[in-house]
């Protein structure tokens, strides 16, 4: 009796826990999403009407991919409640549990099907061909009956087809060979868009797999109630498989010697969960190099020990594994082309881009996207806009014409936002006109940079060479000098000064036998790169002039040099 009673009480006691704890499955959505270069921060919302007592609220169906150490849990409204813990399991399924993986599958499963049925289909069309083969060659055979009657009463003399009789079996033989080879190359051509489907659907599954395999996650958070109401509930977690790149529209506005620099966000989603009228962020921060410096392992210098090496040699490769994984973060340069449209304003005025909301912080910088974001986990890009800025430039025309005879326009501007432009394509619009497609490296604030906006017609620059002579020198001859005669004319089509600047290289000699003499421009009036001289000289060789010219100017500038070396010395690089 006693013992009866004990596990009664015990019984009581397990019922009456269970009732306190109540276990609710809650109807939760994803409300924002902060992406990174290599992940993304889910923020997952549940609105909950709870009773007095401790509750675990279950969110089921989380991606398997979801970092366990990235949970948080935070709640808000009328309830008096109490956080008390958040835990996860991961649930083996022999189901796909990810929707848009389950769809892509059953979708390659179909045009397997249709592919075997294909091939059937093929095969009886193939064995139906080698039936009719298989009858021609038997009724253009001898057929002996047995001895001792003829065709008709069974003696040994051969039968074969009439005339009438070929002509039927030939054209029967001939309509059925044309109509299986026209039957099989229509099933030709239908496998081969159906293997083409099947590639584009097994690349989207490969990349999508990642976050839907045969497991998924759910997630508990315990809360206490003290006093019942609605409790709106936030998850959030860091999943892998989103990530968004840099893009940028350069316009060089020329009359105003400005750029107008437009920032996109090149935002995909592969994270297994579909993302609908969400809040985006775009975050520069890069988690993944971790929170400090990585640190340097003693670099020791020993006498050589073959098997000793030959031992370390995999924890070695392990050590630099590791700090690579440390040290790689990810940098994606996706170039995206287009124009995004929109609709017709009912005034001849200028569309407006909606542009994000700027937080620069000590590290990093995020971009709250304005209006609500919809993307699904396809990875599919979508293009967002993030900033615009109106830069002042400095232009000037570069030019080596010894390679090609054309000026190119560069754009020189500071960085005078707040917040980093990161390495990423670019499009660059000489006003409203395309003319390049380049990439932009990172520019931190108040950095320069540069904007390569392609050859220029306004400024022609040409390249002559006058003269090229060589002759004996020394009073026995034994010795060779080459002169070399150059004349190069720039000029300034356009109706605004412009600064050019354009290099001529003059032959380096690496052995003290050969000597090379600069005539003109004269060495009085070269200068070196520190000095502010019409031209000067570079430590490899190349002069460099930096030209203003006035509207129409046009300039000539003679370039003459000599190599002087032993007659009997095999010189090569001479043109």
């Amino acid at each position: 009796m006693k013992t009866l009673r004990l596990l009664l009480s015990w019984t009581l006691l397990l019922i009456s826990l269970a009732a306190a704890l109540r276990a609710d499955s809650v109807d939760s959505h994803i409300s924002a999403a902060t992406v990174y270069l290599d992940r993304a921060v889910i923020t997952r919302t549940a609105g909950v009407d709870l009773t007095a007592g401790e509750h675990a609220l279950v969110f089921e169906r989380l991606p398997a991919a979801l970092l366990d150490q990235s949970l948080q849990a935070s709640g808000h409204g009328t309830a008096t409640a109490t956080i008390l813990d958040v835990s996860v399991q991961t649930a083996y399924v022999d189901f796909t549990p990810n929707e848009r993986v389950k769809e892509l599958e059953d979708q390659l499963l179909g045009l397997q099907k249709q592919q075997r049925s294909l091939g059937d289909r093929a095969q009886i069309l193939n064995e139906q061909r080698d039936f009719v083969k298989r009858m021609l060659a038997a009724s253009t055979g001898t057929i002996i009956y047995p001895l001792g009657g003829d065709a008709s009463h069974g003696g040994g003399t051969a039968a074969r087809p009439t005339l009438d009789e070929w002509q039927k079996l030939y054209a029967y033989s001939e309509e059925t060979f044309g109509k299986i080879a026209a039957e099989l190359q229509s099933l030709d051509a239908q496998r081969e868009d159906l293997k083409l489907k099947q590639t584009a659907v097994t690349q989207q599954l490969n990349e999508l797999r990642g976050t839907g395999g045969k497991s998924y996650k759910t997630v508990t958070v315990r809360v206490a109630v003290s006093a019942p109401g609605k409790l709106d509930v936030a998850l959030r977690y860091a999943v892998p498989g989103a990530r968004w790149a840099p893009s940028y529209d350069a316009r060089l506005r020329a009359a105003e010697r400005a750029v107008e620099l437009t920032y996109y966000g090149l935002v995909r989603n592969g994270t297994g969960e579909d993302w609908s009228a969400i809040a985006l962020t775009l975050s520069t921060a890069r988690p993944s190099l971790g929170g400090g410096a990585p640190e340097l392992t003693p670099w020791i210098v020993d006498v050589a020990r073959p098997q000793m090496a030959l031992a370390m040699a995999p924890v070695m490769f392990e050590r630099q594994k590791a700090m690579a994984g440390r040290v790689q973060a990810f940098n994606e340069v996706a170039a995206a082309r287009g124009e995004s449209g929109g609709n017709e304003p009912a005034e001849d005025t200028e569309a407006q881009v909606l542009t994000a909301a700027v937080e620069a912080g000590a590290t990093s910088a995020t971009f709250k996207i304005p209006v609500a974001v919809t993307l699904p986990a396809n990875n599919t890009v979508q293009k967002v806009p993030i900033a615009t800025a109106k830069l002042a430039a400095n232009l000037q025309y570069q030019a080596t014409p010894k390679l090609l005879e054309s000026a190119f326009l560069s754009a020189y501007a500071v960085n005078s936002t707040d917040y980093p432009l990161l390495a990423g394509a670019m499009n660059t619009f000489l006003d409203d006109t395309f003319v390049a497609a380049s990439s932009l490296k990172t520019v931190m604030p108040g950095e320069k940079f540069e904007l390569q906006l392609g050859a220029d017609d306004g400024i022609a620059i040409k390249r002559k060479l006058v003269n090229r002579f060589a002759e004996n020198t020394g009073l026995t001859n034994k010795g060779r000098r080459v002169t070399y005669d150059l004349l190069l004319t720039v000029t300034n089509n356009k109706k605004t000064a412009e600064r050019i600047v354009f290099k001529e290289p003059l032959p380096v000699s690496r052995q003290e036998k050969i000597e090379v003499n600069l005539l003109a421009p004269a060495e009085k009036d070269v200068g070196t790169k520190e000095q502010s001289k019409e031209v000067t000289r570079e430590e490899d060789g190349k002069l460099v002039w930096r030209l203003e010219l006035k509207p129409g100017e046009k300039r000539e500038v003679p370039v003459k040099f000599s190599v002087e070396y032993p007659g009997d010395l095999n010189v090569t690089g001479l043109e």
